[in-house]
């Protein structure tokens, strides 16, 4: 049988790696890809997943390999952008930012965006883009501002991150929460099972492992 290509996930973000751990499947390797995230002109939020998806991709690959390592290793990059119609809404990095998103995102719908690339040894790409709508319920003055308090919403697109606080919001979702969290499942398993992953190797082991 031939031996298990190791994994590279190409992000720090400690949500992605628990979704993956969630369904059995642990990275040799993390290695965080900086990019520039800034739209391109006229840019619209799905394109924008996709591109900086594979852009870190492409760019934890490298690093990988000049560090020594991954020249036979799967590549997993994912990018997560928010998006009201065809306005992109930042990573909130300050209090102003994360204010005005939570305002626009206030009682109505919107749309999240998980972009996933994954990159084989044999120079094969492979990508997926998963849409999901939200809605919030109208927030009240009091409701923003203790979750403005909270600092939750620190670098967190669209300045909310919906596995904590910002869960009560969600009135309404179609897709897929775990897409919104950071990494679509569903999609990143039939991705690597494709190239012969063994996605499924730590599940045999699940029940002796929760001791039943």
């Amino acid at each position: 049988m031939a031996s298990r290509p190791d994994l590279i996930l190409a992000s720090a973000s400690p949500r992605r790696l628990a979704l993956l751990n969630q369904i059995g499947i642990e990275p040799q390797h993390l290695v965080p890809a900086h990019v520039d995230e800034t739209p391109e002109k006229g840019e619209l939020p799905r394109k924008l997943a996709g591109r900086l998806s594979e852009l870190k991709a492409l760019t934890a690959q490298h690093k990988a390999r000049v560090a020594g390592f991954g020249e036979e290793a799967l590549v997993l990059a994912a990018d997560t952008v928010v998006a009201v119609g065809r306005r992109i809404l930042p990573k909130a990095e300050t209090m102003e930012e994360a204010s005005e998103c939570l305002r626009l995102l206030s009682g109505r719908a919107h749309r999240v965006y998980t972009g996933v690339t994954l990159l084989t040894p044999s120079g094969a790409k492979r990508h997926r883009i998963v849409e999901t709508r939200i809605r919030f319920k109208r927030l009240s003055t009091r409701e923003m501002e203790a979750y403005l308090a909270s600092a939750e919403w620190r670098d967190k697109a669209g300045g909310y991150a919906i596995q904590g606080i910002a869960g009560s919001f969600v009135v309404k979702l179609v897709g897929s929460y775990p897409s919104v969290v950071g990494l679509p499942l569903h999609e990143v398993t039939q991705l690597l099972a494709g190239e012969g992953y063994p996605v499924h190797f730590n599940w045999l082991n699940q029940s002796s492992l929760s001791g039943v």
